[in-house]
């Protein structure tokens, strides 16, 4: 890279997970373009979020946690997250320093499907140890750091808090002048690729993770049905339909005299609104598709896989 050379590239975010990286990509932006919970597999597709300033443009890939779980559903993501691992410039590796730093021997089983391909990496790669903020003896970090750079010696490894944005601008630094020298690839307004129908459905998603219980939302997705503009009254009315596994938990998204779901439809219609900056009329529906999550073409059709 020149002196006052723009750069441009794209970034993977990658790792196990519940490790931060839609929460990294959403402190970036400034603005949410993935959603965000405590559940494990919340994030199930490529997400782009595009960072724009004078001097560069950083494409961020966030994608699905890598695990070793089996199922249709789960090879989908899988391949989602590796195919955005082939088509970067570099690679931004997430991992729960609290979480290693409290119980090193989960490290191991977490990194073993990127151990070997991230040792063997030409690309810039950096280690990014992220919740140092719930850290409150920081020294029971150092021996995490040890360890990683004795696993990816050539990485550069950034202790950081995606939540409180402690250590972010270091990285980002750092990840701009590993990219390439070249023209912006979108306008420099523009935060994501991502539909409105998409974005919508991964809100109504969010809402449920919020709300449901632990066993629950892995076996929930939201299509859009149906998506009536009308632009002389700025409205937008959304027909969108919840798919559970199981009866039982169509009992459950729904909850007693339908609390659980209104209160799902309420929230998620404000913070669409708001990403719309218009009025919304929601509408949620709930339909058991069991075995769905291993379902090729109905995982096809929410967008899950290679793209």
């Amino acid at each position: 890279m020149t002196n006052n050379a723009f750069t441009c590239g794209w970034v993977a975010l990658m790792g196990p997970p519940n490790a931060g990286k839609s929460t990294l990509l959403n402190h970036y932006l400034g603005q949410k373009v993935a959603i965000v919970s405590p559940r494990p597999q919340t994030t199930r597709n490529q997400i782009t979020g595009i960072l724009s300033d004078k001097d560069s443009q950083v494409i961020f890939l966030d994608t699905p946690g890598i695990h070793q779980l089996r199922g249709k559903m789960n090879r989908m993501m899988l391949q989602s997250a590796w195919q955005a691992m082939e088509s970067a410039d570099a690679l931004g590796i997430i991992l729960d320093a609290d979480l290693y730093a409290r119980r090193p021997e989960y490290l191991d089983k977490d990194i073993a499907p990127l151990r070997e391909p991230i040792a063997a990496e030409k690309r810039p790669v950096f280690i990014i140890a992220n919740k140092v903020d719930l850290l409150g003896d920081k020294s029971r970090l150092l021996p995490l750091l040890e360890t990683l750079h004795a696993l990816w010696p050539a990485a550069e490894i950034f202790p950081v808090s995606a939540l409180t944005g402690n250590g972010l601008p270091a990285l980002l630094t750092s990840i701009k002048k590993a990219l390439p020298e070249g023209e912006a690839q979108f306008p420099d307004d523009q935060l994501s690729t991502l539909p409105m129908r998409f974005m919508a459905a991964e809100i109504v998603r969010e809402k449920l993770f919020l709300s449901l219980r632990q066993e629950v939302p892995y076996t929930t997705a939201v299509d859009i049905e149906s998506w009536e503009e009308d632009v002389e009254r700025a409205h937008v009315t959304i027909h969108a339909v919840i798919y559970v596994g199981r009866p039982s938990h169509k009992a459950m998204v729904i909850g007693h005299a339908g609390q659980n779901i209104k209160q799902v439809g309420q929230s998620a219609r404000k913070e669409i609104a708001a990403l719309l900056d218009r009025k919304v009329h929601l509408e949620l529906w709930v339909k058991v598709k069991e075995n769905w999550i291993d379902d090729a073409g109905f995982l096809h059709a929410l967008g899950l896989g290679a793209q």
